[in-house]
C-alpha cells in the first residue's frame, strides 16, 4: 500500500502537470495509436519501455498469485475467478500505460515548448532521470525534485519487489529449491540489487540510465519466454477445458505476440548489423564478434520457433463439479466445506502465497 501510494504520487504530478502545459489531445491520441519512431535510438528506447511496462518475471508472478485465492471447483466459480484476475491485471497495467503516456507528453510538451530557456533546452537535450525533475517544476515548484526522487525510489522498489517475488516462486516451483525464508529473500533479493548497485558505483548517474535501458530491453527479449507458454496454455483446450480462451483473443493475443516477437528480432538483427559496419573495431575482432553472437541470434531466434510450435498434449484440467452457491459462498468465507469440515470441491489453495511468504 505504501508503495502504491508513493506510485500514484508520481502518476498525479506528471497528471498534474498535463493539466498545465495541456499537449494537443490529437497529437497525444496520434502517438498512442500511430506508430512512429524517430531519432538516433527511438527504436531501443521504445522496446525498452515495451519490456519495462509488461515485464516477463511478471507473467510468472501473477500465474503463481491466482493460486493464493480460494476459488470454488465449479464452472460458475472459476469464471468469476478469471473475470476478476482479468480485472486485476488490466487495472495494474491501465495505472502503468496511463503513467507512461503523462510521462511522455509532459516530456514533449515541455520540451518543444517555443519560449524554452537556455537551461531547460540543455536538459532536453540531454533528458535522464537526473534531469527529469524540472519537468515538473509548473506545477510543484522547488519541491518538484524531491518529490520526483520519492516517487522514482517507490517505482524503484515496486519493480524490484516484484522481480524479487517472482524469482522466489520460480525457485520454488521450477527448481524446487527449499531454503528458509530469510535466506531465500535474502539470495533473490542481492540477485536483484547486486549488479544494480555495481554499476552505479563505478559509471555513476549515467551508468545508471544506460543500465535502466539496457536492462529493459533485456525484459523484452526474455518476453516471448514466458509470453508463449501463456497463450499457449491459456488457449488449450487440454489445459483450461471450458474456459480457454475464445476465437477473437487466440487471434488478436497471437498477432500481438508475434508483434512483438517480429520488433525484437528486427531490432536485434538490425542492430547488431549496423554496429558491425559503424564500429571503430579492428576487422579480426569484428569478424570474431560475428562468428559468436549470429549464431546465438540463430539460436534465439530457433527457441522462439521451436516454443511456438512444441504440441503438449498432456491433459491437466479436470471438469468441476456442477455450481453450488452454498458451497461457493463457504469457501469463499474461509471454510472448508458447508459443515466446515474438509471440502474436496475446491481449487487447489496454496497459503504459503496467500501473504507472498514461502513455506520454510
Amino acid at each position: 500500500m505504501l508503495i502504491t501510494a508513493l506510485v500514484f504520487i508520481m502518476a498525479a504530478c506528471f497528471l498534474g502537470e498535463m493539466s498545465y502545459v495541456k499537449p494537443p489531445a490529437s497529437d497525444v491520441l496520434m502517438g498512442m495509436f500511430v506508430p512512429k519512431l524517430s531519432g538516433q535510438g527511438a527504436t531501443g528506447d521504445a522496446i525498452a519501455l515495451l519490456g519495462a511496462l509488461i515485464m516477463p518475471h511478471n507473467l510468472f508472478l501473477h500465474s503463481a498469485l491466482v493460486l493464493s485465492r480460494k476459488v470454488p471447483k465449479s464452472v460458475c466459480g472459476i469464471n468469476d475467478a478469471c473475470r476478476y484476475f482479468l480485472i486485476e491485471s488490466g487495472f495494474a497495467l491501465l495505472v502503468a500505460f496511463l503513467i507512461n503516456v503523462a510521462v511522455v507528453s509532459v516530456s514533449g510538451a515541455v520540451c518543444s515548448a517555443k519560449n524554452l530557456s537556455n537551461s531547460n533546452n540543455d536538459m532536453c537535450n540531454d533528458l535522464t532521470l537526473n534531469s527529469a525533475s524540472f519537468l515538473l517544476k509548473n506545477v510543484l515548484g522547488r519541491s518538484s525534485s524531491t518529490i520526483y526522487a520519492i516517487a522514482l525510489l517507490a517505482s524503484g522498489q515496486s519493480s524490484a519487489v516484484t522481480g524479487t517475488y517472482a524469482g522466489q516462486f520460480i525457485m520454488q516451483g521450477f527448481l524446487d529449491l527449499k531454503m528458509k525464508k530469510w535466506t531465500r529473500n535474502l539470495l533473490t533479493r542481492c540477485i536483484a540489487i547486486t549488479p544494480s548497485l555495481i554499476v552505479s558505483i563505478i559509471g555513476g548517474s549515467s551508468g545508471a540510465g544506460q543500465l535502466i535501458i539496457i536492462a529493459s530491453m533485456i525484459l523484452s527479449f526474455e518476453l516471448p519466454f514466458a509470453l508463449i507458454p501463456l497463450l499457449k496454455f491459456s488457449s488449450s483446450k487440454t489445459k483450461m477445458g471450458p474456459h480457454k480462451n475464445s476465437v477473437i483473443i487466440i487471434v488478436i493475443s497471437w498477432m500481438l505476440g508475434f508483434g512483438i516477437i517480429g520488433i525484437n528480432i528486427y531490432y536485434l538483427s538490425t542492430g547488431f548489423v549496423n554496429w558491425l559496419i559503424h564500429n571503430s573495431v579492428p576487422r579480426v575482432a569484428n569478424m570474431f564478434v560475428g562468428i559468436i553472437v549470429f549464431p546465438l541470434m540463430a539460436v534465439y531466434i530457433f527457441a522462439v520457433i521451436y516454443l511456438t510450435c512444441r504440441r503438449d498434449t498432456v491433459v491437466t484440467f479436470i471438469e468441476p463439479t456442477k455450481h453450488d452457491p452454498t458451497e461457493s459462498s463457504h469457501i469463499e468465507s474461509g471454510l472448508k466445506g458447508a459443515d466446515g469440515g474438509e471440502e474436496e470441491d475446491e481449487i487447489p489453495y496454496r497459503e504459503d502465497l496467500a501473504d507472498i511468504a514461502l513455506p520454510e
